[in-house]
């Protein structure tokens, strides 16, 4: 593991809550969205009080209304809109944002409302593989034509350049040559599914 993360101290409305609300973006099936929900379930200090997708047919929808959370569909037009996206994060008393397979990027106004405290996972170890285009599959078939000898999952800052914030934490799984595009994908999504509860809490603790 490498840990780049700082504590961050600012003053803000949120301090006397009982518990910090997150809002997690998501665009596909959602497994690491379950995985948050289900972390932070009866955690006494974070709560996840809403899941936004840009698209209604996305699983993860299904999965955060099966466990009890808000959801909610913002459509690009909608996502990029300050008196759509405001109104529903204060709403929901949004403190925090956990981008987990979230698409599109997210607007300035957004960036600027949230300073350093939205955080998004990347699929590979930034900087290499970022960028525009770079997610999902497309990711792990870049890695396997390199022939890289590792890969892993990336936790960072969300700035208005893609993929360009500052590494809060990385970690890394050995590759094999024999390995399939796919087994690439599985090996780097076991590290998701372990470890970004985990970096998400520690964030948030050392932030609040």
């Amino acid at each position: 593991m490498e840990f780049h993360g700082k504590r961050v101290i600012f003053v803000c409305n949120f301090m006397n809550m009982e518990k910090v609300n997150i809002a997690i973006f998501v665009s596909g099936s959602g497994t690491n969205c379950e995985n948050l929900i289900r972390y932070f379930k009866d955690s006494e200090r974070i709560n996840c009080a809403l899941v936004v997708s840009n698209k209604a047919d996305a699983y993860a929808l299904v999965r955060a209304k099966n466990l009890g959370v808000a959801t909610a569909v913002t459509p690009k037009p909608e996502l990029n809109d300050p008196q759509v996206m405001m109104p529903l994060l204060q709403a929901h008393h949004i403190d925090f944002i956990v981008l987990a397979g979230f698409l599109p990027l997210i607007p300035n106004f957004l960036v600027d409302a949230y300073p350093h405290r939205i955080i998004n996972i990347h699929p590979a170890l930034l900087p290499k593989y970022g960028g525009k285009g770079m997610w999902g599959r497309h990711v792990h078939e870049a890695v396997k034509e390199a022939g890289e000898t590792e890969t892993g999952m990336t936790v960072h800052y969300v700035t208005p350049i893609c993929d360009s914030g500052e590494i809060i934490a990385q970690y890394r799984v050995a590759l094999s040559p024999d390995d399939t595009v796919d087994d690439i994908a599985e090996k780097e999504h076991l590290l998701e599914m372990e470890h970004y509860p985990r970096i998400v809490e520690q964030v948030i603790n050392d932030m609040f």
